[in-house]
């Protein structure tokens, strides 16, 4: 059925939402195709809109961008109001969502989508919010046709389609999957916003009284299908470790615990593709010698520390209210731009043939990255995903694939190459 709007972005006024719409505008202007790129693959430019419950903001929004916005469709809607929600659905063929934290606000209108069988992606990392929209949503979506991809921003798109690529590499060199894959932080420098903060914080709220929610969320294959297990245990870097195959010492990595239940999904989703005993995880690289070792200990000894604080309620009020950024606050423009990550995969074979990947990044990796991600997830799923392509909870890497390791690298600022084999 055909829709005004291919992408509608919900959310466009928050701070990550501000810069999704300027990667949107500079890409296909403004409904005109008057940006850089502005036809989708129908040889047509872009249709696109802007939609939160505030009609004010969106039109300061609009003023921001200048006065070739000033046609720039919008949708009003809001995260309670489920009729319009429906009517938002309604009108687009992909909506993006970056109204979080999702566990306080997302539910109805992933309910919304799914009902109206509507494309869905958003940049969440709230592992036990998606266990629930699966748990709630899955079946119903496999009966509309909507297409739901949760984690499409720095988590965890780099995690899960650098594991799909390698691979993929490793299948064509060698002729099987690597059973072993570990993902290193090389380097990497960003920033927090206070929508992050927010789900972070919720998600520990939420732990803290909760200790079904803490076992579930010390498990690896908590967004798995029921009968996706594995006897082999998961390795999980908590503290200060000396990795052998990289030489340098490693710290526990924070984006570990959702990205790494999002790559155990993907193997799920493709069959078990990278084998049924596939293992992962993920930690950063702190260096070689004494100094390596210090930093090691000093970043492990950090997160345990801010987990302590934000598990006890007065010291998580008090980081909160004096030293956590607020809702709306976030790296200025300058610091989007510096920011960057450098990722390692290395993965080995159950022949014991091996494969290092690099993937990199140019912006901040939770913002300036994010948003270029997130763009070009919305454009696949509007553009390259087969009309005859199951709904259903899918993965980035499981329902985009290739189309869109392609776009990521011709639009996202991207990289995915074979260091050694």
């Amino acid at each position: 059925m055909e829709t005004p709007f291919d992408i509608v972005l919900f959310g466009a006024t928050s701070f990550v939402g501000k810069i999704l719409t300027r990667r949107m505008a500079e890409r296909h202007g403004f409904g005109n195709g008057k940006g850089d790129q502005g036809v989708g693959s129908d040889e047509r430019p872009v249709r696109w809109a802007i939609a939160g419950r505030s009609k004010a903001k969106l039109d300061r929004l609009k003023d921001d961008l200048g006065p070739a916005a000033v046609n720039l469709p919008m949708v009003i809607a809001d995260a309670g109001d489920e009729d319009s929600l429906n009517a938002m659905c309604e009108q687009a063929r992909v909506v993006v969502s970056t109204v979080g934290p999702y566990a306080l606000h997302g539910e109805p209108l992933v309910r919304a989508c799914v009902e109206n069988g509507t494309d869905y992606c958003d940049l969440t990392g709230e592992v036990q919010w998606i266990r629930r929209m699966i748990q709630l949503y899955e079946e119903r979506a496999k009966v509309t046709g909507a297409r739901i991809v949760h984690c499409c921003g720095f988590d965890s798109i780099p995690s899960d389609m650098g594991v799909w690529y390698l691979q993929q590499e490793a299948v064509a060199r060698f002729g099987q999957p690597c059973q072993r894959v570990k993902m290193r932080v090389k380097a990497a420098k960003g920033g927090l916003s206070g929508g992050t903060v927010a789900s972070l914080m919720n998600v520990i709220r939420e732990a803290a009284s909760n200790k079904a929610l803490r076992k579930e969320l010390a498990n690896p294959f908590s967004l798995c299908p029921p009968d996706h297990r594995s006897v082999t245990r998961q390795p999980n870097v908590k503290a200060a470790e000396f990795d052998q195959d990289l030489e340098s010492w490693v710290a526990p990595f924070l984006m570990a615990a959702i990205n790494t239940r999002v790559v155990h999904r993907s193997n799920a989703l493709l069959d078990a593709r990278y084998g049924t005993e596939f293992q992962y995880d993920e930690a950063m690289i702190t260096g070689r010698g004494i100094k390596g070792r210090g930093r090691a200990l000093a970043l492990a000894g950090a997160m345990a520390g801010f987990a302590l604080a934000t598990a006890v309620k007065p010291t998580r009020w008090a980081l909160e209210r004096f030293v956590l950024p607020e809702p709306g606050e976030g790296p200025d423009d300058n610091a989007q731009k510096k920011g960057f990550y450098d990722l390692r995969f290395i993965g080995t074979t159950e022949g014991g043939q091996s494969l290092t990947v690099k993937v990199t990044g140019q912006g901040d990796p939770g913002y300036g990255s994010t948003s270029r991600m997130l763009a070009q997830a919305a454009e696949c799923l509007a553009f390259d995903v087969r009309a005859d392509q199951a709904g259903g909870f899918w993965t980035p890497s499981s329902l985009m694939d290739g189309d869109l390791l392609k776009r990521l690298q011709e639009n996202a600022k991207m990289t995915f190459e074979v260091l050694t084999a």
